[in-house]
């Protein structure tokens, strides 16, 4: 189904980009800068990467096909780090510091490195200096709703401009064999992710379906349109609204129903529950929340089909208190489980058991750089929106540090069906 996304609101007020705008100053910054500066030299030296310099100089790798990164202004990207660590390596890029004519794959060299990037005796000295994730941002019930909307109630229009028309902000599944798909292939991937999900919880004529997280609406569509009824939920008012108007448009607001929800508040049981990349919000505190809701709304015989971005075990353990770029600008009070939390959480507090498991970390990848290539096409497009540069800059960023984890195989996803089946 084709959904057209037509601009009816308010362009989007620009974000006080607060320090962005002016690299820190000052004795402690300048002294935190060569300390950043040195280590960044250090780490650059051992690196299959070019960083070139102002003036023609370059540090790191000399093979030609390196990828590069071009340092604009080097003392304030020094600054920045040596303030903020990772969090300032991405406000620099968002300020324009550096550059890179091939983002991801710069980001894919540190991403493939992430646990031995700083040396070893550093790393002891991680949780005195990186910030902890403020209390303002876990994920409890009165601060969740303002969590997802930071994200996705930023503009229906935005999503819009750089997602297919199925409206699916979620890895696609693409047919085996396809190694670089083009646009017109993303939608059909689409579906057939959506569609091998509904397979796997048993969705068809006269399913009871939970759906936690509605995202746009597709999901939905399709279950209905097997003969389901779904409950959908959701803390996105953007969401909800443009969601509502495409069930409607697609013949099927008798069979969907979509609520502005917590997850945690909602009643009665289902025959099916499928979850698609929410889990990522839910917060490592709230993961047993998670897990014991669903195990209680899961009517006898049913099942659990969810759909979760991961990262190996000993990195969550690692970074789980840690305050990083993307809860500051993208997901704030998200983080990533394992598959062994997984599998652990589930064993530990519920009766529900994993029965099967899809890596597609690959497919992930493809779909980023899909979404990438058409948010940069009509970036004018995003600026008549009302996302100034600094916004774009980010969104770009943020793209392809998620592109760059999964092609280095720091991050993958998993679609895992769960039931209660005896062993």
């Amino acid at each position: 189904m084709t959904t057209t996304v037509t601009v009816d609101a308010p362009a989007p007020t620009r974000r006080d980009w607060g320090d962005v705008h002016q690299a820190p100053s000052g004795v402690r910054a300048g002294a935190a800068g060569r300390v950043a500066d040195a280590l960044f030299r250090h780490v650059i030296a051992r690196l299959p990467v070019r960083v070139y310099l102002p003036g023609g100089q370059y540090l790191g790798d000399p093979a030609a096909d390196a990828p590069t990164m071009v340092l604009h202004r080097p003392q304030d990207f020094a600054a920045r780090v040596g303030r903020s660590g990772l969090i300032g390596f991405g406000e620099s890029y968002m300020a324009g510091d550096w550059s890179a004519p091939d983002l991801t794959a710069v980001l894919e060299v540190f991403a493939a490195r992430a646990a031995t990037l700083i040396p070893r005796p550093l790393q002891r000295l991680r949780g005195m200096v990186i910030p902890k994730p403020p209390g303002s941002e876990r994920n409890t019930t009165r601060n969740t709703r303002s969590n997802i909307s930071r994200h996705y109630d930023l503009s229906n229009e935005l999503f819009g401009l750089f997602l297919d028309d199925t409206l699916t902000y979620s890895s696609a599944l693409f047919p085996p064999g396809t190694r670089a798909p083009a646009w017109d292939d993303l939608a059909a991937a689409q579906h057939r992710k959506i569609d091998r999900l509904l397979d796997a919880a048993g969705v068809g004529e006269g399913t009871r379906v939970l759906e936690i997280g509605t995202g746009w609406g597709e999901l939905a569509i399709r279950a209905a349109a097997r003969g389901a009824t779904v409950r959908s939920v959701t803390l996105s008012t953007e969401q909800q609204e443009l969601a509502c108007k495409r069930i409607a448009e697609a013949g099927l607001a008798d069979r969907v129903q979509v609520d502005l929800l917590d997850y945690r508040q909602v009643p009665g049981t289902y025959d099916a529950v499928v979850s698609v990349e929410m889990i990522e919000a839910v917060g490592h505190q709230f993961w047993g929340t998670y897990f014991r809701t669903l195990d209680r709304v899961l009517a006898p015989g049913g099942r659990v089909a969810i759909q979760a971005i991961t990262m190996p075990h000993d990195r969550m353990l690692a970074t789980r208190n840690t305050y990083t770029w993307v809860h500051k600008y993208i997901f704030p009070g998200g983080f990533l489980p394992s598959v062994r939390a997984i599998e652990e959480i589930t064993e530990r507090r519920t009766s529900l058991r994993v029965r099967q498991r899809l890596s597609m970390g690959d497919h992930y990848a493809r779909t980023l750089r899909l979404w990438d290539a058409r948010f940069t096409e009509r970036s004018d497009e995003v600026e008549a929106l009302g996302f100034d540069d600094v916004f774009r800059r980010m969104w770009h960023f943020y793209l392809c540090y998620s592109e760059a984890g999964f092609r280095s195989g720091y991050l993958d996803v998993q679609q895992i069906v769960l039931d209660r089946r005896e062993a």
